[in-house]
């Protein structure tokens, strides 16, 4: 069924080949790259093609990052900065818009947690938790939006803790789903500019950033069980290509859609496979 007065489909004159998932050119953002899914994710879209100015708090990643986008012969912009910094954040962006012109990919992947039962965490913890969680996502898409000329792709690493209840973790797990939210939202209000938005919502991806969290509360044991149903350990190249997929023309009728990049946790809604074979809850 085609809808009245709508835009033709690309494919209508285009044919699906490899091709469509190139980024030749396009410019995009990554956020938190010096580490984990973002530096993952930066340097795979600068292989697919893209230009790619990255941002961090942590001086050393993110330069080294550079460095590689630029080896792979990409142009980078560099930020050392705290997303959480809308005046450092809003002068980044601008950098970017003026040394490429404009913008066709966001990543925003900056944020984290830690382990404390939510009474015990006090009104400056909280702040800070949002802030980086949620508030550097509605940063990035206010200054960088207006640079999206031609449309564009927003990306939003969330996790899947934004789909199900996160003890220990509330505050993180709230703003997690509260970006998931503002997916959905936003996928509404930016379509008639081009821009479509969706999330990668990842879960036994080990990252850099999270080493300890998990044992951090003790209040789990996993002794006997594998902690996905599938059988492989996951990656943050799994997460860089879910982002490479969002950013291109691959994916060019989805928006406001959550991808789970998981090994099927969010499918099992709790079940888990058994070591010895079978499953339980």
């Amino acid at each position: 069924m085609t809808k009245p007065g709508a835009n033709p489909s690309i494919w209508d004159t285009k044919p699906l080949d490899p091709t469509a998932i190139l980024l030749t050119d396009k410019v995009a953002i990554v956020t938190g790259a010096a580490q984990g899914i973002g530096e993952a994710t930066a340097l795979a879209l600068a292989r697919f093609g893209a230009h790619v100015a990255v941002c961090d708090r942590k001086k050393e990643g993110v330069l080294a990052t550079g460095r590689e986008i630029e080896a792979l012969g990409r142009r980078t912009h560099v930020g050392v900065l705290d997303v959480r910094d809308e005046d450092a954040a809003s002068a980044f962006i601008a950098e970017v818009g003026e040394k490429f012109g404009a913008v066709d990919i966001l990543v925003n992947n900056a944020g984290g947690g830690f382990w404390s039962p939510f009474l015990e965490v006090n009104a400056k913890g909280e702040n800070a938790l949002i802030r980086e969680n949620f508030g550097s996502v509605t940063i990035f898409i206010r200054h960088t939006a207006p640079l999206m000329t031609n449309g564009g792709s927003i990306i939003n690493v969330t996790s899947i803790e934004g789909h199900r209840a996160g003890p220990g973790f509330a505050i993180y797990s709230a703003m997690k789903a509260a970006v998931t939210n503002l997916t959905f939202s936003l996928a509404m209000e930016l379509a008639s500019s081009k821009i479509r938005i969706n999330c990668i919502a990842p879960d036994m991806v080990p990252t850099p950033g999270d080493e300890g969290l998990g044992d951090a509360s003790g209040a789990i044991d996993f002794a006997g069980l594998e902690l996905t149903a599938w059988p492989e350990t996951g990656s943050v190249q799994d997460c860089a290509a879910a982002a490479v997929y969002l950013a291109s023309d691959m994916s060019r009728f989805m928006t406001g859609a959550a991808l789970h990049i998981d090994g099927g946790t969010w499918a099992s809604h709790g079940w888990k496979v058994k070591s010895a074979g079978g499953f339980t809850l």
